[in-house]
């Protein structure tokens, strides 16, 4: 394993974790632990801007996740 394949795995693994973190942060029906940081204030409540930001990280995680994957397949191939 080279030093680069070694990185990126290290990025992958970290990268796995903070998205499960942001995931677990998402609100569900009743709220979720995004409530705590500013969330709504019942069900007709709008998106607040820790929701929105929120789900700007997670697709950002997302996408790193999933350039990641690709990239580790394409070097163990």
């Amino acid at each position: 394993m080279d030093i680069v394949t070694a990185v990126i795995l290290i990025l992958h693994l970290l990268v796995s974790g903070v998205l499960i973190l942001l995931v677990l942060l998402h609100s569900g029906k009743d709220g979720g632990v995004s409530d705590m940081f500013g969330g709504g204030f019942g069900p007709a409540s709008q998106s607040t801007v820790v929701e929105k930001n929120l789900d700007r990280l997670t697709i950002i995680a997302g996408l790193v996740f999933t350039a990641t994957t690709v990239t580790l397949v394409l070097l163990w191939t």
